[in-house]
This record gives structure tokens, C-alpha cells and sequence, in this order.
């Protein structure tokens, strides 16, 4: 049996073709392996750097007429753009008050129109179109628009059952999390004989307290005394 100074010695002495194929193995995984390397250095380098917005800052709520408080998650990478918009108009109080002027039962309510016509909008721009993938399933919030792709300026509709045919041609920029059953109670009609409506939208980084039906007209009204009702009354 050979001792292991012998087979050490066996090894230190293989043949030359075998030093040689080594060297040649070391110097291919070399050329291989550093620019593997690099290209990962740079792919990291070029990675966008995590996001730092709160994740309320990408929650919209709307206060309905019809109960309560609906949250919708906004799609902030989806459509950038168009959730920006819709932020910029919830914060200057634009929603505020206004109709679901367009309801088709088993289709989409829809609102953001300050006429309550549905032709009317904001006084910004219109806004380019922003296609995504994401389906139009329950619950989801997209851009209302003329016959122009990037027409979307303030209306938008939420979707009661999913409406496939929409994909591909509408901007959907959020979906209903809580409340839909606040949505699904909103009046029918094209437009409805008595509308729901916004009482108040609301980014939830804001921590607006919700609005709901009656509350603003019960704090408005202060209780009567007995020197009001013996007060003068002056001609």
C-alpha cells in the first residue's frame, strides 16, 4: 500500500497534459466568471432605490352617502400618473359632494364630474393613457374617458363584476379593499332620480376622520335655549 508521501509525491509529478488542461479549466471559468460579476455590479448599481412613501400615502377613501367609508388600494406603479391626478384632486376638496351620475346594475358606478352631466371635469390637462394588465375584476377602480385614449382627466368608474372587454382600453388605477358593500347600495340610473353621492375623499395619509350621512348637518345645528325662544323677534 502506498503511504501518503507516496501519493503525494504521484500527484506533485502528473503529466504535463494534465497541468496544462487545469490551467486551461482556471483561465476559461476566469473569462466567465468577471464579467458574470460586473454585469451584476452594474444591474445593482442600476436598481431603483427602495420606495420611501408611506403605504397611506397610496390609500384612497371615499366617504358615501349611502353609509360608510369605502378604502381603495391605489396602483401608484400601474398607473403613476393617474394616481397622482386622482391624489392631486381628492387633496384640493374636488370630490367632495359630487354625484355617481352614471349606474348600470351589474356593470360600474360612475362619478368625478362636477356637473354631474358627465361631460364635465377638472381644469387640469388630460391625462395620457396607461394601459396596464391588471383585469377588470370586482372591485376595480379605472379612468373614465372620451373616445380619445388620453382623454382621462377627473371621472373615473368603479366596476361591480368583472368586464374583460375594458382591459386593454381603460386605465385602471385601484381596487376596493373595504366597503364595497357601499358601493354595491349606490342608486341605479343613467343618471339615477336620486343620485348617491361623495360626502368627502380622502388620501388616508391625511387622517381625515370619515363623513358620514347626517353627521355634518346634527354638528351644524346648535340646541335651542329658553332666551331664544324669548328673544325679540326684530321686524
Amino acid at each position: 500500500m502506498e503511504s501518503f508521501k507516496d501519493q503525494f509525491l504521484s500527484q506533485s509529478s502528473m503529466p504535463n497534459e494534465y497541468a496544462m488542461l487545469r490551467k486551461f479549466f482556471l483561465t476559461f471559468s476566469a473569462l466567465f466568471l468577471v464579467p458574470f460579476a460586473v454585469h451584476a455590479q452594474e444591474a445593482e448599481e442600476k436598481a431603483p432605490a427602495p420606495s420611501s412613501v408611506p403605504a397611506d400615502e397610496n390609500i384612497l377613501h371615499l366617504d358615501l352617502s349611502t353609509g360608510g367609508r369605502v378604502t381603495i388600494q391605489l396602483f401608484s406603479t400601474l398607473a403613476p400618473n393617474h394616481v397622482e391626478r386622482i391624489k392631486t384632486l381628492t387633496r384640493q376638496g374636488f370630490y367632495d359632494g359630487i354625484i355617481f351620475h352614471r349606474v348600470i346594475d351589474g356593470f360600474m358606478a360612475q362619478t368625478g364630474d362636477p356637473t354631474g352631466t358627465g361631460t364635465g371635469g377638472s381644469d387640469l390637462p388630460d391625462l395620457k393613457a396607461e394601459f396596464g394588465k391588471y383585469p377588470h375584476v370586482r372591485g376595480v377602480v379605472s379612468m373614465a374617458r372620451s373616445a380619445s385614449e388620453d382623454s382621462a382627466n377627473s371621472q373615473f368608474f368603479i366596476v361591480f363584476y368583472p368586464r374583460f372587454s375594458l382591459d386593454g382600453k381603460y386605465t385602471s388605477f385601484g381596487r376596493v379593499t373595504a366597503g364595497m358593500e357601499y358601493v354595491d347600495a349606490i342608486q341605479r340610473g343613467e343618471p339615477p332620480m336620486n343620485p348617491s353621492r361623495i360626502l368627502q375623499a380622502s388620501i388616508a395619509a391625511d387622517h381625515k376622520p370619515p363623513v358620514l350621512p347626517g353627521a355634518q348637518a346634527s354638528v351644524s345645528e346648535a340646541p335651542i335655549s329658553v332666551d331664544d325662544l324669548n328673544a325679540p323677534i326684530n321686524p
